[in-house]
C-alpha cells in the first residue's frame, strides 16, 4: 500500500471517530496535533476529562489486534505530555485513550490505555 493511499484511510478512519466521539457526548478539541514529540490523532474533551486519543483504522478486526503496542502508546503519552498544558484547566483528568476500527466493526473504545 502506498503512503498516500495509507495517510487517506488514516484521516478518514479520524473522521470517523471523531464522529463516533461526539455521539458519545465528547467535544473535538483538535485533530492531528503535532507536538515536538509526535502526533496525537484526536484530543476530545467531555465534561473534566481530557483525553488524547490513537486512532487505528484496519482492514480487518483481525488486525485491530496487532494495531497498537507499548511503542505507539509511550509515542502518543510523550506527545500528550507536552501538549496537555494547552487543553486541560486544573482539575481535569488527563488520558490516553484509544480508537480501534475496522470495516464492519463497532468502534472499540479503549479507556486510559496508557498510564506512565
Amino acid at each position: 500500500m502506498s503512503r498516500a493511499v495509507a495517510e487517506r484511510r488514516g484521516r478518514r478512519g479520524e473522521g470517523w471517530a471523531a464522529w463516533w466521539l461526539r455521539l458519545h457526548g465528547w467535544r473535538i478539541l483538535t485533530r492531528r496535533l503535532k507536538t515536538p514529540r509526535g502526533e496525537i490523532d484526536l484530543v476530545a474533551r467531555r465534561g473534566g476529562t481530557v483525553a488524547f486519543i490513537e486512532v487505528k483504522w484496519r482492514a480487518t478486526a483481525a488486525e485491530l489486534d496487532l494495531a497498537i503496542d507499548p511503542w505507539r502508546l509511550r509515542r502518543v503519552g510523550a506527545a500528550a505530555e507536552s501538549a496537555a498544558h494547552r487543553f486541560a484547566r486544573p482539575g481535569d483528568m488527563v488520558r490516553i485513550d484509544v480508537l480501534l476500527l475496522a470495516p464492519g466493526r463497532w468502534p472499540r473504545h479503549i479507556v486510559n490505555a496508557w498510564q506512565p
